[in-house]
C-alpha cells in the first residue's frame, strides 16, 4: 500500500467516477483503474462497487476510506506547508449536541487566532449524525453525554463505529425553562410539577436511546419535537415549555432570560466528547476540549446550580 494509491482511493471517491478521477489525476483510466484494483488484491476486499451509473465504496470501503483521508489530508498539508511553502490555514471541525456551552468553547477557541488563519467548522445535529460525522472524518471530536439509561447502546454503536468516549465531567439534571415560567424561581422541580406544562425535545427519529435528554421514556403529558435550538427557545417562551438538561447556562450567547432550574432527581448526566479509536487529538482538539471543560460550572458538588 502506498501513498499514490490512497490518493487514487480519495479522489475517485470524491469524484464517484473512474473517468473523473482519472482526469483531475492526469492519469490514464487503465492505469488508476489497475492501481486501485492492486490495492484492493492486497486488502482482500473491494473497496468500490462499479455500475453504469459510476462508482460508490463497498462498506469495507467507507471504513478504508475514513482512515485514508486522515492520511491524505495530512500528507496535502505538510507538503503544502514545507514543500510549497504556503501558508496553511489551522483546520478544526467539531460535531455536537443542542448545548450552548460547546458554542462557547468553540468561540473561546476561535477567538485564539486571526479570521484568516483558520478554517473551522461547527455542527448542532443529531446523535447518530455526531457519530457519522467523527467517524467519516467529518469533525475531529464529537460533544455527548452518556448516562445510566444510554450507555449500553450508545457505547455498542461507538464499537461498531470504531470510536471511543471520554468523560468530561458529570452533571446533575436541570429544568431548563424561561425567566417568565410559573416554575423558574423554584429552588427545586419535580416531574409531577412539570406535569402541565409541554416538554420540549430534539427530534432523534424513533431511537430514545439517542435523545439528547434525559427521561426521554417518561409519559409526558404533552411532547413537543424541533430541529434547532432557536425555535427550541421560542417554544420555551411562546408556550411556557422546558426541557431537561445539564445546567450549564451561557448568559452572554443566550441572554438573561432563561433559567436552569435543578431537577428532583438522581440523574447523572456524564458529558463527553468522542473520537476515532486509536487517532491522537490536534493541538487544536486540545484546546477546545480545555475551553469545554471551563465552560463546566454545574460540578456535582454545587448546591445551588448556576446562577447565571
Amino acid at each position: 500500500m502506498t501513498l499514490q494509491q490512497l490518493i487514487y482511493v480519495v479522489t475517485v471517491a470524491d469524484e464517484t467516477s473512474m473517468n473523473r478521477a482519472a482526469q483531475r489525476l492526469y492519469l490514464a483510466q487503465s492505469s488508476l483503474s489497475a492501481g486501485i484494483h492492486s490495492l484492493e488484491e492486497e486488502l482482500g476486499f473491494s473497496l468500490f462497487r462499479r455500475s453504469n451509473r459510476g462508482v460508490a465504496p463497498t462498506p469495507e470501503g467507507e471504513e478504508f476510506l475514513a482512515y485514508a483521508r486522515q492520511i491524505v489530508s495530512q500528507y496535502r498539508l505538510t507538503e503544502e506547508r514545507f514543500i510549497l511553502k504556503r501558508q496553511v490555514k489551522k483546520q478544526f471541525s467539531v460535531s455536537t449536541q443542542h448545548y450552548t456551552f460547546a458554542v462557547k468553547a468553540f468561540i473561546q477557541l476561535a477567538r485564539q487566532f486571526r479570521p484568516d488563519e483558520y478554517a473551522f467548522g461547527i455542527y448542532e445535529c443529531r446523535t447518530a449524525e455526531i457519530l457519522e460525522n467523527v467517524r467519516s472524518c467529518k469533525s475531529e471530536v464529537g460533544v455527548l453525554y452518556l448516562d445510566d439509561f444510554n450507555r449500553e447502546v450508545l457505547e455498542k454503536l461507538l464499537a461498531d463505529s470504531g470510536l471511543e468516549f471520554t468523560e468530561l465531567f458529570p452533571c446533575r439534571t436541570y429544568v431548563f425553562l424561561a425567566a417568565g415560567h410559573p416554575l423558574a424561581e423554584r429552588p427545586l422541580i419535580t416531574l409531577e410539577d412539570l406535569a402541565p406544562y409541554p416538554c420540549l425535545s430534539f427530534d432523534q427519529g424513533q431511537s430514545f436511546y439517542l435523545a439528547e435528554e434525559v427521561y426521554s421514556t417518561y409519559h409526558y403529558r404533552q411532547v413537543i419535537k424541533a430541529s434547532d435550538r432557536a425555535t427550541l427557545l421560542n417554544l420555551m417562551v411562546g408556550l411556557d415549555g422546558y426541557t431537561l438538561c445539564s445546567g450549564i447556562l451561557c448568559e452572554e450567547l443566550n441572554g438573561d432570560g432563561y433559567r436552569a432550574v435543578p431537577l428532583d432527581s438522581d440523574k447523572i448526566m456524564h458529558i463527553g466528547y468522542v473520537k476515532r479509536q486509536g487517532c491522537v487529538l490536534s493541538p487544536l482538539a486540545k484546546i477546545y476540549l480545555e475551553e469545554l471543560n471551563r465552560c463546566n460550572v454545574n460540578v456535582l458538588d454545587h448546591p445551588a446550580g448556576p446562577a447565571r
